[in-house]
């Protein structure tokens, strides 16, 4: 992989100021002479898309490194075919993917015009456009932002936690989601539970493959089942980890946001507590643990291993950094 920036003198060039291409070489072995050419717009380059892009980069290599398992070199050109259209179908249309996995509902004001004055207000506090909102059919309280930008944003709560929070617990929980949307982080988030999702379900079928003798490629040569299998229990393992480092300290920085849009630390470290606690009990009916990475508390899933690999950080912690944030608050130093 080679990224090509414009050279000194071509500062000029309508085309050098507004873009750079990345050049994608796959192995001769697989494909000869096989080059990609996807071009970027110079705004791409943030923090946030950068990090977007590694993790592509990252969750792509594993899509491929499943599909050679699965089906050789064949595998690896269908892989990298599969991986390219995620990235692109990732960027434009994982909002989509995730609410749909969701059956998420856009609300009316007229539904619900507490929860819109809500979000309007933080909107306006944080400086960015108000975002859809969305509601989700699930009696496990949580929340989550999503989006490829502030301009295509969207909050989805589900309906448990309107039930269970209080009207300024709520109002945390929402200026958490903003500062996400405020930091650019739901790229990130997005991309990574629809890749993650893909790695699963390739696992899946790897795993189910392997315990009937394994594949053969096109020359016929066999894949080794044991190798297989166990490629097929640590592929999501791995996809968890990525998403697991991009997203911790997003947590923390979303928190102390929230708290600073909505003046208001203590509500969101309550809001938190209940979560966590109501969290452990009530099982998620829709999604899969690959999105958990996207909430404002880890959801639980039943018969998953999430809780293992948890993409939060600890909840007490994060209590406890907001608790400190309302003490500065208090003596003016924020």
């Amino acid at each position: 992989m080679r990224m090509c920036w414009p050279q000194n003198g071509e500062e000029d060039s309508g085309l050098a100021k507004r873009f750079f291409f990345l050049i994608v070489i796959l192995p001769e072995k697989t494909v000869r002479s096989s080059f990609v050419f996807v071009f970027f717009h110079k705004e791409f380059f943030n923090v946030n898309n950068v990090k977007t892009l590694l993790l592509m980069a990252l969750m792509s290599g594993i899509i491929i490194m499943l599909g050679g398992v699965l089906g050789g070199s064949g595998g690896v050109v269908i892989a990298f075919v599969l991986a390219l259209a995620m990235n692109i179908g990732s960027y434009w249309f994982s909002d989509s993917v995730v609410l749909k996995m969701y059956r998420a509902r856009e609300l009316e004001r007229t539904e619900a015009p507490y929860l819109f004055d809500i979000v309007e207000e933080l909107s306006r506090n944080a400086g960015i456009p108000m975002p859809r909102i969305c509601v989700v059919p699930e009696e496990a309280p949580n929340a989550f932002a999503t989006g490829r930008n502030p301009e295509h944003s969207v909050v989805a709560v589900t309906a448990g936690i309107l039930d269970l929070l209080s009207p300024e617990e709520l109002r945390g929980v929402l200026a958490h989601e903003i500062a996400h949307i405020a930091h650019r982080d739901i790229l990130i988030q997005t991309v990574a539970s629809v890749m993650g999702s893909t790695i699963c379900s390739l696992a899946n079928i790897l795993q189910f493959t392997a315990f009937f003798g394994g594949t053969r490629d096109e020359g016929g040569n066999g894949t080794n089942p044991l190798a297989a299998l166990v490629l097929a229990l640590v592929a999501p393992i791995a996809a968890t980890l990525i998403q697991f480092a991009v997203s911790r300290s997003r947590e923390y920085l979303a928190d102390a946001g929230g708290a600073q849009y909505s003046g208001q630390p203590l509500m969101l470290a309550s809001a938190l507590h209940k979560l966590q606690n109501w969290n452990r009990q009530i099982p998620m009916e829709s999604g899969n643990a690959s999105t958990a990475s996207m909430f404002i508390v880890a959801p639980l899933f039943g018969g998953s291993m999430s809780r293992l690999f948890s993409t939060h950080p600890d909840t007490e912690d994060r209590i406890a950094r907001l608790r400190e944030i309302d003490a500065r608050m208090r003596q003016g130093e924020m």
